[in-house]
């Protein structure tokens, strides 16, 4: 496992792509539109830089790395001789699935297919190509660079040789994997959803305020960000379709508290749009 393509260049891509640049693999990047590329070799080299100043990538690997990473909005160009490729979309099944049915013609037989769904069926998606067995989902954390877990979920006709490889892919990139059987949410949306979907209702109700919700996790529980904070990283948009998606699934204990719904109606998507439970500006 040499190659390794990333499909989507947003924040969870660009950390993937960074992931497997210093870990040693050759990377493509690929989007659909070239400023939107553009942008992301910009951040990855930023984030990149930032690391081999402060003394996390020592030089040999932080030059390797920027050779290693090149850019394609040519779909085709970036995934046919990948070992792996990591599909990181919007968290929309007909997208995801469409993807993999292009990936599916393009890559070669043996390329293992991994979605970063957060919530969503490797199953359902694996369904949709002619090699259900190699595809999987890969459930990186941001922020990429510094979060240490992937969670690895076996689909129905997923292989134990296709599982087998991706942990070890994980560990390449320097990552501890735990594998999961397939369910709406895996172990930590699942969990996650519940909780910042709690906290956003005491908001509501003025049970206390963001950052005391925020603080008192934190401080309390030792989490290292409070979920409203989490929330506003992840993108408020983001979270509505992953809890609409568990409240479809798993029922009503999900249901979307109102003021998310309120929040993404306004634009108020979290850190990305400037505002959020938080104000960024």
């Amino acid at each position: 496992m040499k190659q390794a393509t990333v499909v989507g260049s947003g924040v969870m891509g660009k950390g993937i792509a960074y992931a497997f640049a210093i870990a040693g693999f050759k990377v493509y990047v690929s989007d659909i539109k070239e400023d939107i590329l553009q942008k992301a070799k910009t951040d990855i080299e930023n984030l990149m830089e930032g690391g081999y100043k402060k003394g996390f990538l020592k030089e040999s690997i932080y030059q390797q790395a920027k050779e290693n990473l090149q850019y394609d909005t040519d779909l085709e160009t970036a995934a046919k001789d990948s070992d792996i490729v990591v599909e990181a979309v919007l968290e929309k099944i007909d997208l995801k699935v469409q993807v993999f049915q292009q990936l599916d013609k393009i890559c070669k037989p043996e390329a293992i297919l991994a979605t970063n769904t957060s919530t969503m069926s490797p199953t359902e998606i694996g369904a949709q190509t002619n090699r259900s067995d190699n595809v999987v989902a890969m459930h990186f954390f941001n922020p990429v660079h510094k979060m240490k877990l992937i969670e690895v979920i076996r689909g129905l006709d997923t292989s134990d040789e296709t599982v087998s490889k991706v942990m070890n892919v994980s560990e390449q990139m320097n990552k501890e994997a735990v594998e999961v059987n397939e369910f709406p949410g895996f172990v930590t949306s699942r969990m996650n959803c519940l909780i910042g979907n709690e906290a956003m209702n005491m908001l509501m109700e003025g049970v206390a305020s963001a950052m005391d919700i925020d603080k008192a996790m934190k401080l309390g529980l030792n989490h290292p960000m409070g979920p409203l904070e989490l929330a506003d990283l992840v993108g408020l948009d983001s979270r509505l379709r992953n809890i609409e998606y568990l409240h479809e699934t798993l029922g009503e204990k999900y249901r979307p508290s109102p003021i998310l719904t309120k929040y993404v109606k306004a634009g108020r998507l979290g850190k990305k749009s400037g505002s959020g439970f938080y104000n960024y500006s």
